[in-house]
């Protein structure tokens, strides 16, 4: 299923993150090529945009870059109309908090918590009820078939249950737009396709935007549109984006630009 964002008009468009000349250099800049460099990218409410490049090519520094984990060397990060430059660290982390969400490769899961207590842990933190979010929690818990998990712990899940439990918890507070870090790179093949085929069809359902960044051609041809990291940079005309993006697509694409 294509994404409802690429039928929109331009004037429907809201742009939930722009990031202008972003640069980030090493701990030991004054030797070293810098991490990111001359980063231009925008990403529209409700899209799915994948960054594809190897490792080391500075994917997860740029995900940490413009979700305002880090602070880049040089440029601007405009994340939901806020500028993450001008923001203290406390406004940045109740931004991330309250309009974005994150999925990493390693679960992050509680071990003493429950499916259930894990997924309501971002309401637990600063000390709010729940209750009212109960449709839009039991939608999510369906969607990603956990009804049947939500009394386990994660040590009986298996990997793929970690991930849609961890999926779970990033959608619990409505995000407008989630961040994910190679989400299918602890899985086996069958359970991170599966674990694409569930973000794509969140996606859809939610119209949560999405920014994936990986290594893996399968993941990135779920996506909108495709760029590609090399050397921190971003390789400009490279970009795939249409309904005819798929795996051999992009891999095609990586073996051209010499990644």
């Amino acid at each position: 299923m294509q994404s409802l964002a690429r039928f929109r008009s331009v004037r429907d468009v809201t742009k939930l993150l722009i990031a202008s000349r972003l640069g980030l250099d090493s701990p030991e800049a004054a030797r070293e090529a810098p991490i990111l460099h001359d980063i231009e990218l925008e990403l529209d409410e409700g899209e799915f945009v994948a960054v594809m490049g190897p490792s080391g090519s500075g994917k997860s520094s740029l995900l940490h870059c413009l979700s305002g984990l880090e602070r880049p060397s040089r440029g601007t990060v405009v994340l939901c109309d806020q500028e993450l430059g001008k923001l203290s660290e406390r406004k940045r982390t109740l931004l991330r908090r309250k309009r974005t969400g994150f999925v990493f490769q390693f679960f992050n899961l509680l071990p003493d918590l429950t499916v259930e207590e894990n997924v309501l842990l971002p309401f637990l933190i600063v000390g709010e009820d729940p209750a009212p979010h109960r449709a839009r929690l039991d939608e999510v818990f369906a969607a990603l078939d956990l009804d049947d998990l939500r009394d386990r712990r994660p040590h009986a899940l298996s990997g793929g249950e970690l991930q849609r439990a961890s999926i779970a918890r990033a959608l619990a507070v409505r995000p407008e737009l989630l961040f994910a870090d190679e989400p299918t790179g602890n899985l086996a093949s069958a359970a991170g396709e599966r674990t694409m085929q569930l973000l794509r069809a969140l996606n859809e359902r939610f119209q949560t935007a999405i920014l994936l960044v990986t290594h893996n051609p399968r993941d990135a041809a779920f996506a909108d549109r495709v760029l590609f990291l090399k050397d921190g940079g971003l390789v400009q005309g490279a970009e795939l984006k249409g309904e005819g993006i798929d795996a051999s697509l992009v891999f095609s694409r990586l073996e051209e630009l010499g990644i």
